[in-house]
């Protein structure tokens, strides 16, 4: 069996308190994590974790129950001591709080985004191939970047059998300024989709405790998940393959997103 975990631990602040995992944007109504976890069953998962936070966890759990469309669900709760912390401690955190619970090859993702049924396919089916191996699921960057603005995307280092050796984040990507930071619309980038073997947490877990001795007195900063797997391969401690997908991926960053991508799932459909 293979488990997914959904990352919906955090608020933005951009939608005003309300939940925009909540948005409505499929062609029936469906809210966004609906969407997600109907492209999980059809992938065939068997086991849902949400990784909820101090403001999702009521709201996940008054939704959802312990059961989707047949599926069992399991809740992790992120928590942070508000005395000497702003926030939790970021990506790392959050899904190492799930490690009494996830205790089989999983697939992790975010749960504001929409990855494709083919790609959270493509991800199971490596981990039930190759037990003790990773891969992450890389998008094409020319899709995964905005009309006009900037982003930030992790940018793959490989080997010639597509080995992933490193993950470095590029700042301020534009359409314009690819060929300056020597990228093209055809580089895969990170979306956070990872499938992992069930001993990533127990060395993510031991990753996390370092940052927080290393930074104890900081009260913002964040362990992400992209730097300490990259970490991780350096290290020689884990083993990722970088896996493309012909799926489209949609997110939800803010409230006036919801249109625009509701107009795109229409078209699809």
């Amino acid at each position: 069996m293979i488990t997914i975990v959904y990352l919906v631990a955090g608020l933005s602040s951009r939608f005003n308190g309300k939940i925009k995992q909540f948005a409505r944007i499929g062609p029936n109504n469906e809210t966004l994590i609906e969407l997600s976890m109907l492209q999980a069953k059809k992938a065939g998962f068997e086991k849902i974790v949400f990784v909820v936070g101090e403001k999702t966890e009521i709201p996940f759990k008054k939704k959802f129950g312990n059961n989707f469309e047949g599926i069992p669900i399991f809740y992790a709760e992120q928590k942070f001591d508000k005395e000497t912390r702003d926030k939790p401690f970021g990506t790392v955190d959050a899904l190492v709080s799930a490690i009494n619970i996830v205790k089989e090859n999983f697939v992790v993702c975010n749960g504001d985004d929409l990855y494709g049924e083919k790609s959270l396919k493509i991800a199971k089916e490596f981990l039930e191939k190759n037990d003790g191996k990773g891969c992450c699921i890389g998008f094409e960057l020319g899709k995964v970047i905005p009309e006009t603005g900037k982003t930030n995307r992790g940018i793959f280092e490989i080997d010639k059998k597509n080995n992933i050796l490193g993950i470095k984040e590029f700042f301020d990507i534009e359409k314009n300024n690819l060929e300056e930071k020597n990228l093209t619309k055809k580089t895969l980038c990170s979306m956070n989709l990872f499938g992992l073997p069930k001993n990533a947490l127990q060395l993510l877990e031991k990753k996390l405790y370092n940052f927080k001795k290393n930074n104890k007195n900081n009260r913002k900063i964040e362990c992400l998940l992209p730097v300490e797997l990259g970490e991780l391969l350096r290290e020689k401690k884990l083993e990722l393959k970088l896996l493309s997908t012909n799926d489209d991926w949609f997110g939800v960053t803010n409230p006036e997103d919801e249109e625009i991508i509701r107009e795109k799932i229409r078209k699809l459909n």
